[in-house]
């Protein structure tokens, strides 16, 4: 269960950056208040992936919750907002994923 935990952590953390985007500064209510809403959720999943007795560790649960933050948010810039691709970045985003899928399989 801690890893279904670590996976919807991750996937609110590629929400909260998204809608980072259309807070302004924080100076959007709406987008803000949605910000720290699914912050907190990312953040309340986050912490349960780490207590328990199939816990994670904190430091495998923390690098696997950041990398898919920062490979979802990378891929959502990439396909929604036309971000740069070129093929040095799809090549590192690429060894980023394989990084998480690696540190699941050793954990």
């Amino acid at each position: 269960m801690s890893w279904a935990y670590l996976l919807i952590a991750g996937l609110f953390e590629i929400v909260a950056t998204t809608l980072f985007r259309y807070t302004e500064g924080l100076t959007r209510v709406g987008p803000t208040l949605a910000f720290f809403a699914v912050g907190v959720v990312s953040f309340y999943c986050l912490s349960k992936a780490i207590i328990g007795d199939n816990a994670i560790p904190l430091g495998t649960a923390y690098a696997i919750w950041t990398g898919i933050g920062a490979a979802g948010t990378a891929l959502i810039g990439l396909t929604l907002y036309g971000e740069p691709a070129s093929g040095l970045r799809v090549l590192l985003l690429m060894v980023l994923i394989g990084s998480i899928v690696g540190l699941k399989l050793v954990a």
